[in-house]
């Protein structure tokens, strides 16, 4: 399945290269927030049908789905992907893979065993080899395959392109032990990650020279070692064939071929009903599909309940046949094309559906978590409190259920950045930051400054006796600010006998009737500004269109002469070609005066008619030019600062295989609006959703997920590292695309990679999990689903969840007789 919002490169793999009473809380109250007993977590199995290796057949071949062919077979370069990952995860020696609760687990097909011997003056790791262990080409694993990619990967050698060097930069030096199967590896200071090198461990063919790291690793591995081989890639094909290895040492792989085969996401519905894949991640969508087929499975020929023409109501179905046997030829060619186009589309799906329903799904949660990004670099969220409203305003566990609650999944929020439930060390450490509280997030909102009616007030360093007012003084007549009151009283005084003095011509009456009086409030407005000219009306428009370039559809928008009614116009960008917006509509327009004096809590008593709710107003209500019409029913309570509107961009990416995502966007800017803060939704193309405005830091607010890792302290600190400055005035950012981090986190996550003892190191990372909450830069949601659709009649391949696949078990039941699709596919 396509991982959309996932930094490229880090789906299941490590180290990559991509890649708070007013607001404050104390040192004390994080210690005692991340401090205590590790919390008992139970994490969500693994479902692959599993099944004991005698249960399973020898031969045959499966087809299982990537999102492309890979970029590269080297792992340690920058555009590994998913595809690298999962492919080299057969080929190629991994030494401590994660297991089913997230842990490192030594692999006997490598190793004897592998531990710390010395620990003062400095730290000994010893590695004893399986002794059957060896590449495809016949030559023992050992202590040169070792020293290559730790020369390669040390990050001394500019020559070497590689993603990152984490660990590999503190050893001092390896050596052989007392016979060939032993490597002795030394380290300048203390590492406690340890197990997380040399996986995978490529040949020394492959790590001994920059020519075959760097190009030679990406297009083919012609040493392996694992129970397969890379027989051949095709590009035309689209498909990455692996063979069982003839020299595997270990179980041997019950299957004769694995095909990894590229099929787009929105393919994959059509693969798996054609045979064309075994194996495939999918979305909710095709999930349902599969449900769907297998309750159909005695639908006795009778139409499908879902589908083409499944809503077609019968009034519509003996419409459609009128038309098409009709004496109108032309509408009855038009029909006929009609209903034979949606024959064959139920003919088709119908197929599908019957194929479908040799296939299970699968369901875990996969080693993934969904969060929500918050900019801290600049704008209105370079303020903490600013971002733990938006934090406290979030309710996450609603959030949890949008996504994991239909899928029968456990639908609960994830507490820590850290680790995921079922991990050891895994603790909710969101109590640093607070529940979910609207007051609480308000009161934030208000401690740094952002208001109701803050929108339309100005700057507060505007200096008194500005050009605008000093023109507005000489075009307008003058007068106090009683003198504007009664003016205000005396012009609803008229207004009001008018009315009752046009009854019989009353629209007419009404446009001409406000249109004077919106007239008289703009003179009679004593608090948000002094009586303008259409000169300085040209300076507010000016300001009003940079406002709402920085909002959805609310902000202030510029009374002008475009006279068109129910409909908002882009404000012009000089005074003198000013447009046209609505003012407020009859009810509003009766009380003009004191609502100009308060624009910016029009809305908050709930008093705006029905008829006022529609983009700019009711048609018919005019004001002059200049005139600022307040925000409409959409911006109701929404917060502003010295004239701009608080609202953040919040980018989400818009393909197909993405709905759920945009789904929690919606939902995340209903619950910020109801603390006053706008957002402006920008849905881009998934292709460029993460290189050109994540990564490049161009929005507010952003979800994306990172993987699960059993190794915190290395994989988490570039990801949560406190930005750099770097020589040209930009930030050095590492993989925290949010910008937001402390000196003490990197302390900690630096004292933890040091940290021997495992129950101390969990400790610290408790304690920097705490701070990274109160810091609210990154609120993890959930943990993603994980969907795959297997053929029901493989066993030991499905919804791994934490673990890393045993491909030499994967393979068919035993009770498949001949003639199957799977003798088929021989």
């Amino acid at each position: 399945m396509s991982h959309v919002g996932v930094p490229r490169g880090t789906v299941r793999k490590r180290r990559s290269l991509a890649l708070l009473t007013t607001g404050v809380l104390t040192i004390p109250v994080l210690a005692g927030c991340s401090s205590g007993s590790e919390e008992t977590s139970r994490g969500v199995p693994q479902d692959i049908a599993p099944a004991a290796r005698q249960a399973v057949s020898d031969g045959s071949t499966v087809n299982w789905a990537v999102d492309a062919l890979p970029a590269t077979f080297n792992a340690f370069q920058a555009d590994a992907d998913s595809a690298t990952t999962r492919i080299t995860g057969a080929l190629l020696p991994s030494l401590f893979p994660m297991d089913a609760s997230g842990q490192p687990k030594l692999n006997p097909d490598y190793l004897e065993s592998a531990k710390i011997i010395e620990r003062e003056p400095k730290q000994v790791v010893l590695y004893k080899l399986n002794q059957q262990a060896v590449w495809s080409d016949g030559r023992e694993i050992g202590a040169p395959d070792f020293v290559a990619q730790w020369r390669a990967l040390r990050g001394k050698d500019s020559a070497f392109w590689t993603a990152r060097n984490s660990g590999y930069e503190r050893i001092e030096k390896i050596d052989r032990g007392a016979d060939d199967l032993q490597v002795r590896v030394t380290f300048s200071k203390p590492y406690a990650d340890w197990r997380s090198l040399f996986s995978p461990l490529y040949p020394k063919e492959i790590t001994g020279s920059p020519d075959a790291f760097n190009d030679g690793a990406r297009t083919t591995l012609k040493n392996t070692a694992g129970p397969f081989v890379l027989r051949s890639v095709s590009k035309a094909k689209g498909t990455v064939t692996l063979a069982r290895n003839p020299r595997w040492w270990g179980d041997k792989a019950k299957l004769d071929t694995l095909v990894f085969r590229a099929v787009a996401a929105g393919d994959r519905t059509q693969a798996l009903a054609d045979g064309t894949v075994d194996v495939a991640d999918i979305d909710a969508s095709t999930a349902d599909r599969i449900t769907l087929a297998r309750r159909d499975r005695g639908d006795n020929g009778q139409p499908l309940a879902h589908g083409p023409g499944s809503e077609t109501t019968p009034a519509a179905a003996l419409r459609s046949w009128a038309l098409a046997h009709g004496s109108d030829e032309e509408a009855a060619e038009i029909a006929q094309a009609a209903r034979e186009k949606n024959r064959k589309a139920v003919v088709a799906y119908k197929a599908e559906q019957k194929a479908l329903r040799d296939f299970a799904v699968r369901k875990s949660l996969e080693p993934a978590y969904t969060q929500l990004a918050l900019n801290g670099e600049s704008g209105p969220l370079a303020d903490d409190r600013v971002r733990r409203a938006v934090a406290r305003a979030l309710d996450r566990e609603e959030l949890a259920r949008t996504v994991l609650g239909p899928l029968g999944l456990p639908a609960k929020p994830l507490g820590s950045h850290l680790a995921l439930a079922g991990q050891p060390g895994y603790k909710d450490g969101s109590g640093a930051l607070g529940d979910q509280n609207t007051k609480e997030a308000q009161a934030l909102l208000a401690d740094a400054g952002w208001t109701r009616g803050g929108a339309v007030q100005p700057p507060k360093d505007t200096k008194a006796g500005s050009e605008a007012e000093k023109k507005g003084a000489k075009g307008d007549a003058p007068g106090t600010e009683e003198d504007a009151e009664k003016e205000a009283a005396e012009g609803t005084k008229d207004d009001r006998e008018a009315k009752s003095e046009k009854a019989e011509n009353e629209k007419k009456a009404e446009q001409d009737g406000e249109e004077e009086k919106a007239g008289k409030k703009t003179e009679q407005d004593g608090e948000s500004s002094t009586a303008e000219d259409s000169t300085a009306g040209g300076e507010k428009a000016d300001r009003a269109s940079e406002d709402s370039a920085a909002s959805r559809d609310e902000g202030l928008y510029i009374v002008g002469e475009d006279n068109k009614p129910g409909a908002h116009a882009p404000a012009a960008s000089t005074g003198a070609s000013a447009v046209h917006v609505l003012a407020p509509a009859r009810t509003a327009a009766a009380q003009s005066a004191a609502l100009l004096r308060q624009a910016g809590a029009v809305g908050e008593d709930g008093a705006v008619a029905a008829q006022d709710k529609q983009p700019g107003g009711a048609a018919g209500a005019y004001a002059p030019v200049g005139t600022a019409a307040p925000a409409p029913a959409a911006a109701k309570g929404q917060l502003g600062k010295d004239g701009k509107a608080l609202t953040l961009r919040f980018v989400l990416p818009s393909g197909p295989g993405s709905q759920s995502l945009r789904s929690v966007g919606d939902k995340i800017a209903v619950m910020l609006e109801k603390i006053g803060i706008g957002t402006e939704i920008i849905k881009v193309p998934d292709e460029s959703y993460f290189k050109d405005h994540v990564a490049s830091g161009a929005y507010d607010l952003a979800l994306y997920s990172w993987p699960a890792t059993a190794y915190p302290a290395t994989d988490g600190r570039p990801i949560y590292a406190k930005p750099e400055p770097a020589t040209d005035g930009s930030l050095l950012v590492e993989q925290n695309y949010t910008r937001v981090g402390t000196d003490h986190i990197d302390q900690l996550f630096d004292q933890a990679a040091a940290e021997l003892d495992e129950k101390a190191a969990r400790e610290l990372m408790k304690q920097a999990d705490a701070r990274i909450w109160a810091a609210a830069g990154s609120i993890p949601l959930f943990q993603r689903p994980q969907l795959v659709a297997v053929d029901k009649k493989l066993a030991n391949v499905g919804a791994f969840g934490f673990a890393a696949p045993r491909y030499q078990d994967i393979g068919f039941k035993n009770r498949q007789a001949a003639g199957s699709p799977a003798d088929r596919k021989k």
